[in-house]
Order: C-alpha cells, then structure tokens, then sequence
C-alpha cells in the first residue's frame, strides 16, 4: 500500500515490478519510437495542475501503447523542465514521486526551490505524468464512488459475513468498471511498459545518459530501470525503498504491520503531550480514545461523510509522515475534550478527480505488475489473522484498498527483474528505519541486489521520504552525490546512518488544509504517495 493520503494511494504516500528479461527491448531498439522533444513555456493555469508549473517548460512525447506493436496505438507522456541555467552542466534528472500512480510534472519547480541554487542550475530537471496519470491521455479514472460515494464508507473493519461480502462486491464494481472503460489499454499498464517510456523520454532528450530521483514506488521503477538499461545511467537517487520480492501482495501485509507500530508511536507522542491534548496519559489510553471515536461515527458519521473509514485516511498521513501529528491530535482532542467534531471534519477533504485518476493508476499498476489471490479465502484469512494478532489500524482498510486486485480483468505478471546487473555506476539508497509505507527490510534487499549501491539509514526515523527534508546528515549524503557523485564509503550493513530527527512540537494551532491527494517534494513535506 502505498499511497497518496489522505485518500489512501492515490498515491501519498507507497511498489514495484521486476523486468523479465524478455519484456524488455535491448536498450536502443525501442527507440525509433520517440520524436524530438519541443518545449513551450507552460500554461499560466494548467488544466490538471493549475498554478503548479508557473516557470516550467511544457512538451508531451508519443509513445507506443504496445511495445511490441510499435506501428500500432500510440498515447501521449507530458513532461515539464526547469531548464539549467548554470555550470557545470550535469545532464538531465527525471523525478518520480511514487505512487504508482502519483502525479509529476510539478516535482521540477519544487526541486528548483528546494536545493542551493548552484546545484539546481545545473540539471535540467525532467517531471513527467506517467501513462494514464494525470495529463497524459488517456489518463484513467474508475468508478468514483468506491472511495467517495458521496456519504460516509462503510466501516472498513467488517462485523459480520455480511459486511465482508458488501465490501467484496464494492471492489468487484470497481474491477468491472475499469474493464468496462479501459479493457483495451489495461494490459498495458503497469512497471514493465513505465520503464520503456523512460527509455522513450531518455532517447526524446537526445542524452546517452540519464539521471533519476525516485521516491517510494518511484524506487522500484528506478531499479527496475537500471535493471534493463544499466549502460543508460548515471546518478540515481532511490528513496523509501520498495521490497523487489514482495511485490505486491506480501509488500501490503507487511504494511499492516509497520503502520500498527507506527500509529502507536503516534498514540504515544500524544500521550506524551497530555497536558496539550487531554486524550490519555498512556499509548494505551489514547488508543482507547481513538477507537471510541471511531466507534461513535460508525453510528454517527460528522456531517454524514466522516465515518470510520474517513477518520483512518485522516490518521493514516501519520503513518507516512509526523508533519500533521499536531493539527491530527488537535481534531481528535476537540473531538473527545471538547465535544466539538468540526475540526476532525475538516480534516478530511473528498478525493480530487487527480486522487481518483492517482488511485485508479495505483491499481493499474500493481494488479498487472504481479499475481495476486483471486480465491477471496486467502484474502479473508490474512486479513483477519493479522487484525486479530493486533494489527487493527490498517489491516482491514488496506485489505479494501487492494480488493479490486482480486476481481482484476487483465492477465498479472511476470514482475520485471530488479539487481543482477553489471557495469552500473554507484547509486543512492536512502531509508528511515521504521518507515512504515516502505519498511526497511526493502533497502536491505535492494541494496544487496545492487553491489555498487550505498545506503544511508536515518536509524530511528519513521518519516517515509527523507531526502531534502531538512536533515542534515541525509541531506548532506544526497548533495554531495548530486554534485559530483561521491557516495559514502562502503561498510558491512548501512553504509551510513543518521540519527533521527526531534519529535514535533505540540500545538492547538490550526493549520491550513492542503489540497486533498496532492503530493509535495520532502523539502515540503513528500507526503501524499506512494509505495
């Protein structure tokens, strides 16, 4: 599960497919199938990102639907540029926020202002809306009311037999749906053909060479990447790092498990901060209150669309991140202390048409990426094992999350091969220990697959995307290798570790909504998705 909050992946915030070796086209021969770019500065409103690419160069590459069938359908990948203006020039660095299915022609602008003017002068910085994301066409949107009918979901966590198969029949809407829609171009979706239209984009660029910084899912399809074209890289930063050999159904029970440990560390900072908030004086205490307001809005939902369900999207960003740990304490206090559910009301925002798109290209991706259980009994049995060995908070609510996986038209699999490559140059993994979107077992592993890789450990973060958030010891690692790729030195296990930031200061002040399945860079807070 990796997502987008607070509509649970859209995005985000958190996955990955392994290139099998036929699949993929010998680099170079995909690729009479990409016209020059032509750039033009962005439109002062853009129809998907509004302001967002004020300052941004605009263009749009063609590529086959079908890579096999290179004469065949061909649709339209939009990118953006935040041109150099600097030296040394360093080349080009496509940016991919994750998801799978998150939004990207923004990321140049946030990147531009994020880094030291020296070192962002020097790359051309390259956004893109992957196939079916957002400004491409087509751009993919499913039955809407599975995540917003409209009125408060049912209850995610099911009472009854009842309840489960109601649930069922919801995903299996939403499968039929998008067969009905799109049955033409969902075979072609997923990890596989996204990192033929890097290679595209690579060629349309006219560089012999790319550079890449990849968050979340955006790890995955950066290794997979240099998987299939490991001659073609150069610098490649991949941060949150998803698991290769869980993909994708282990990768989301582990997440069951991660977000259960991180949600009580949130439980616990609220306690903590008793004397602000009110909610208990314990982990347990305030769990305790958690789960009595979820079970009043069961009965009675704030403003009959802030139910059980909504009220987990809401907390779920504490999962990813604890830069809303303080307004999310506040609502729930306010709630319980003050019997006022205003503020837990306006915490949660209905999913933007982009949500829905990001949450329709998540499962795009993932059900075609790999095999999933179609017998509904495997599903049931992890979900309720899991729930009841404790892990309450997310279990269920992922489960449903995934659910049209299991009702899926399009045939999954193989996943692309990721590691086992020679010849490819250094490249940055950078991991919080107790990420929960992407537990760290996922750096581990792709570190080991990738010799030539150095992994830098925030050890003791929980935070899901790190780099350029303001830690010192991260931040320096990522610009150092930006600059003129100096990796840390090679050691047994992280090859360096960081220590974890200051946990947030509490407050009762209120903050500003953000637009709801919007993603932003970690210098702003990466939480939107993904993976």
């Amino acid at each position: 599960m990796l997502r987008n909050p607070p509509s649970r992946k859209t995005a985000g915030l958190l996955a990955c497919v392994a290139l099998g070796g036929g699949l993929i086209a010998a680099p170079g021969t995909a690729h009479a199938l990409a016209p020059a770019v032509h750039w033009k500065p962005c439109p002062a409103n853009d129809p998907v990102e509004g302001a967002a690419l004020k300052g941004l160069e605009c263009a749009s590459i063609s590529v086959p639907l079908d890579y096999s069938r290179p004469d065949g359908r061909r649709i339209t990948v939009p990118l953006t540029r935040a041109k150099h203006t600097g030296t040394p020039y360093r080349g080009v660095m496509l940016l991919n926020r994750g998801g799978p299915g998150a939004h990207g022609r923004d990321l140049p602008a946030l990147f531009s202002r994020a880094l030291p003017k020296e070192l962002a002068a020097s790359y051309d910085w390259i956004g893109f809306d992957p196939r079916g994301v957002g400004a491409a066409k087509p751009a993919l949107v499913c039955d809407t009311s599975y995540l917003n009918p409209g009125r408060a979901r049912p209850d995610s966590v099911p009472r009854t037999r009842a309840d489960e198969v109601a649930w069922t029949q919801r995903a299996k809407k939403f499968a039929d749906d998008c067969a009905r829609k799109y049955r033409d171009v969902l075979p072609f979706m997923g990890t596989t053909n996204w990192v033929r239209d890097l290679e595209s984009i690579r060629v349309a660029l006219g560089r012999k060479k790319i550079n890449y910084f990849g968050f979340s899912y955006g790890s995955y399809l950066g290794a997979a990447y240099a998987t299939a074209y490991p001659q073609r890289v150069h610098r490649m930063v991949l941060d949150s790092v998803v698991r290769p050999s869980g993909v994708w159904y282990a990768n989301n029970l582990a997440q069951n498990v991660a977000f259960e440990k991180r949600i009580q560390s949130f439980f616990d900072w609220i306690a903590r901060n008793h004397r602000v908030y009110g909610l208990g004086r314990t982990r347990h205490e305030v769990e305790r209150a958690y789960y009595t307001v979820r079970g009043s809005l069961a009965d009675r939902p704030i403003n009959g669309r802030v139910g059980p369900d909504e009220l987990d999207d809401i907390f779920l960003t504490d999962g990813y991140s604890t830069n809303q740990w303080s307004a999310h304490a506040k609502g729930l206090s306010d709630y319980v202390v003050r019997k006022d559910p205003k503020t837990l009301g306006e915490l949660w925002v209905p999913p933007t048409k982009l949500a829905q798109n990001g949450y329709t290209m998540y499962l795009a991706t993932e059900c075609r990426d790999a095999a999933w259980p179609r017998d509904w009994s495997t599903w049931s049995a992890d979900a309720h094992r899991l729930y009841k060995a404790g892990n309450r908070f997310e279990t269920w609510s992922n489960t449903w999350y995934n659910a049209p996986c299991a009702y899926w038209r399009t045939t999954a699999g193989p996943p692309p091969r990721v590691g086992g490559v020679a010849g490819l140059p250094g490249i940055l993994l950078v991991q919080a220990s107790e990420d929960a979107a992407t537990p760290y077992g996922g750096a581990l592993e792709t570190h080991g697959l990738f010799p030539s890789s150095r992994l830098v450990v925030q050890q003791g973060g929980g935070n899901h995307g790190l780099s350029l958030s303001g830690d010192r010891c991260v931040d320096g690692s990522v610009l150092a290798y930006l600059r003129g790729g100096t990796l840390p030195s090679d050691r047994p296990g992280p090859d360096l570790v960081c220590a974890p930031p200051a946990p947030p200061k509490p407050t009762l002040k209120q903050v500003r909504k953000k637009r709801a399945g919007h993603v932003a860079l970690p210098a702003s807070a990466i939480i939107h998705g993904t993976s």
